[in-house]
This record gives structure tokens, sequence and C-alpha cells, in this order.
């Protein structure tokens, strides 16, 4: 039958299969390529090596130098290239803070996109998550990183992370100022002592069940004696009962010496039994006066142990990092503590017609025996200081970016931002106790909308492209429908329907 085969629709025929190779052959090419600049991204992975790491308390993401770097309290810790929005979907620039973790995540909103280890830093969907890094900014809005790196980081990380995405690398500089909110003293002796009272109300209400349980057991067993004794008696009244109506009727003489001597033996027993019946009831009462006893000191303990557990977490609540945003456009102080908001005061700021900038500032630990606090503060530009996306990829592409030095913080501007600030006394007094990782937000922007239900203050910079943000839906009650089995597997997109890496 072959000889009848035209050879041009036999040429034909192979197209398809010639395609589907081509095609297979790009796909692996692709994914090399993509291996390939991962493995270059993971070079850039740095840690410090000088010191022992703390806990991160902040996290810097660079977009001009297109880097992540992490800080604890006393200077960085992780640093590792990233890649965030493209034109038209950038990265948002402001202050955010880590609102959900998730291992395993999957997008809703472009193609079920595998986002490993991801950190929600907004409810309308931005997150910092592991992805593949081209060299330059490619996502929909996050920030992605090396997945070995996104990894760490999230194990390390906990809720609350400040989170700043900065237009160019900016570094956190420590700063001194009376404005700054002191830490009470004896707080941190406060918070121990309320959790050593709740820990040893928790150990004497343990040992008073112990002992009501004890008391209970020892009763149960004193009872067994009484309950014989008082079945025997009945059972000796039972046969004197008997002896008695035999003799009340006419029976022989020798029948009537048989119930006599029976009579007799049932009276002698019924003594005998209540003698041992009151031996034992005597043995019984004291231990169901313990067993009442200690009952109402195990109630008693019960209730000290509730109220020194709450007495303890009153105080870990108030130990609770707080976030204080000044805004010089809405001319009002605000409060969060735990994601909640606790305050909103009018606060005077001096020449309000002047702006007064963006900063950061954070309480990294106590100091002199938990009298004073150290602060740091970083300054961010209202302004892009740069010439937009295009510039962006061609620095990040050849490596300056990365390369370049991060920009120290001038203190000097930070303080001036401190000195225009009139916090009323009775606000100043509402304030909770400032503990590390607490944060004071100075900024000309108002409250972002992103700002709501199970989030820290988010502050975007006006002057900034906020392309990855608008249009987005917003809400904590979102973050269900983009939940997904930890036990499912990535799914990847044909390369054939289009690009799989734009997420």
């Amino acid at each position: 039958m072959s000889r009848f085969v035209n050879p041009k629709r036999k040429q034909l025929g192979l197209w398809p299969v010639r395609l589907a190779i081509a095609g297979l052959a790009a796909l692996i090419a692709a994914g090399d390529h993509a291996g390939a600049t991962d493995r270059r991204s993971e070079r850039f992975v740095e840690s410090i090596e000088q010191r022992s790491a703390g806990e991160p308390i902040m996290a810097i993401v660079s977009l001009h130098s297109q880097r992540i770097t992490v800080y604890d309290a006393n200077g960085w810790i992780l640093r590792a290239p990233v890649s965030s929005g493209q034109q038209g979907r950038e990265t948002p620039a402001g202050v955010f803070s880590v609102i959900q973790k998730e291992a395993e995540h999957y997008s809703n909103l472009y193609d079920d996109a595998y986002m490993p280890d991801m950190q929600r830093i907004t409810w309308s969907g931005i997150a910092l998550h592991g992805g593949r890094l081209p060299g330059y900014p490619a996502s929909h809005g996050c920030v992605r990183m090396p997945f070995d790196f996104a990894e760490r980081l999230f194990d390390a990380t906990r809720l609350g992370l400040r989170v700043i995405v900065a237009p160019t690398d900016v570094v956190p500089v420590e700063i001194a100022h009376p404005a700054l909110f002191p830490s009470k003293p004896g707080a941190g002796a406060l918070a121990a002592a309320r959790a050593a009272e709740a820990d040893e109300a928790a150990r004497k209400a343990d040992q008073a069940r112990l002992a009501a349980g004890t008391a209970f057991r020892e009763a149960a067993q004193a009872t067994a004696p009484v309950r014989v004794a008082e079945n025997l008696k009945h059972r000796a009244e039972a046969q004197l009962a008997a002896a008695e109506t035999v003799l009340g009727s006419a029976i022989p003489a020798e029948a009537r010496a048989q119930a006599e001597r029976d009579k007799a033996q049932a009276v002698d027993r019924i003594a005998a039994l209540q003698a041992q019946l009151d031996g034992a009831k005597a043995q019984l009462q004291p231990k169901l006066d313990a067993v009442t006893r200690t009952r109402e000191a195990a109630v008693i303990a019960e209730t000290a142990r509730a109220a020194a557990a709450e007495a303890a977490r009153q105080v870990a609540r108030q130990s609770e990092p707080v976030s204080v945003l000044i805004s010089r456009k809405t001319q009002r102080l605000y409060v969060r503590q735990a994601f909640e908001p606790i305050l909103e005061s009018p606060v005077t700021i001096l020449d309000a017609d002047r702006p007064i900038g963006t900063h950061v500032f954070t309480a990294m630990e106590r100091t002199n025996g938990d009298t004073d606090m150290r602060w740091s503060v970083v300054s961010l530009d209202g302004g892009r200081p740069h010439d937009g996306v295009v510039e962006l990829r061609d620095q990040a592409r050849g490596g300056h970016g990365r390369d370049a030095e991060p920009m120290p913080t001038d203190p000097g501007s930070a303080k001036t931002a401190l000195d225009r600030i009139v916090i009323p006394p009775d606000a100043l007094d509402r304030i909770a106790e400032f503990a590390p990782r607490s944060s004071l937000i100075i900024t000309d922007e108002p409250l972002s909308s992103e700002t709501g239900k199970g989030t820290d203050f988010v502050v975007l910079l006006s002057g900034e492209p906020q392309g990855g943000i608008k249009g987005r839906r917003r809400g904590p009650g979102t973050e269900f429908g983009y939940a997904r089995p930890r036990d499912r597997l990535p799914f990847w997109r044909s390369p054939f329907g289009g690009p799989f890496s734009s997420w």
C-alpha cells in the first residue's frame, strides 16, 4: 500500500511530529536556561558569617537592585536576589508586614501558579515567595526569591515581620532621639514575674487535682468494708426474721429448740456485724471528709490558676510589638497591636504644609537592664529616583544593581521629622509598652486601603508605580480561597498554551 502514498502528503504528515519535537526541545532548553538562571541566582545568596544571626526583625526589598536583605537587631543576616513586578504590574513601594504564611500555596489569580513558602504582605495578593528568577522584574506584583532562600526565610520568620519595599537599596541605621518611645522600666521583669506566677499556680492546681484524686481512691477503697458489713448484717437480720417466724408457729419441741439456737446465733451475728460496720464507717468518714476538702481545694486552685494565666496573658499581650503610624496627610496618629486597632488620635505636625518624608523607626532590643531601647530607622524617598523599569531591567541584567552597595539612611532627616511631631499627652499615656520589634512610622502618606482586618499598617509611596496592586481584590476573607491541600503537586501549564513563568 505504501507505493500509492503521495510523497508530499507523507512529508506533510510528519509536520505535527516535527512540531511536537521542536516544542519539546524548546521546553527543555527553556527549562535548562531557567535552571541555569536559578543556579546563578543561588550564587548571589549570602548569609552573615562573622557572628551568630538573631531573629529577623525586618526585610528590605530593593526594587532598583532587585535584592532582598533581612536584618536582625545587629545588622543584615541574609541577602538574595529577587524578581519583582514587571512594567504595568510593578511591586508597590511602601511599608508592609507579613500577615499570612503558607508553605504550599497556589495562586487563584494567575493560572493556579505554584508559590511555595508564601509570606503574604497584602490581602489583595502581594507576597514574598519562591520562584524562578530570570534576572529582571518579571512577576505580576509579588516578590520572587530563590526557592532554597524562600524556604530558609519562611522557617526563620514569624507573622508581623516588617517588610519594606524601597525604590532604592537602603540600610537601617541606629538612631537616638528623645521623642522615641522609651522602654518602661521593669516591663520585662513584670512579664517574667506574671509568667512565673502562672506556672506556680498551674503547679499547685495540678497538685490539688492529684490530691483530690488520691482522696477519692482512698475513700472508694474504704467504702468496700462498709458495704461488705452492711450486706452481711442484712443477711443475718433475714436469718433472725426467719427464726422468729418459725418460733411463732406450731412446731415440735425439737424444731423449736433448733429455731431458738438459730435466733441466738443471728442476734450474736448481727451484734458482731454492727460493731464491724461501725468500725468501717469510722474509718471511712475521715476519707470522705478528705474528698470534700481536697475537691474544694482543687476548685480554689483551679480558679487561682485561671486568674494567674489570664494575668500572664494580659502582660504578654501588652508586651507584643506595637505599631504607631503618624500621617501628615490626615494629621492623625494610629496605633495597632497584634493586627488590631487600639487607638486613634489627632496629632500636631509642625509646618504641616511641608513634606516630612516616610521614616520607619524600629525598636530593636532593650538595653541597660530593660531601662533603654535601641532604635533603628529607614527613610524612604517619596519620588522615583530613576527613570522607570527599563533602566531597572538593564541594570539588573548586567548585575550592577545587585552588586551596588546599599545606601545607609541619613538619620538627619529622620530626626527632623521627629522634631516636628507633637503627640498629645493623653494619647502618649494610652500607647502600650514598646517591646522589641515595635515600630513608629512617620509619613506624608495616608493609610493605604490595604490596611484593614488582620493587617498591620500598610503605607504605599504615592510617587511610585503601583500597577501590581491596582484592581486586586481586598479583604482578609479572600485568603481562604487561595488555600490548597499541602500534599497537592504543582500544576504546570502546557508550554503551547502560553508562558508558565509569569506569576
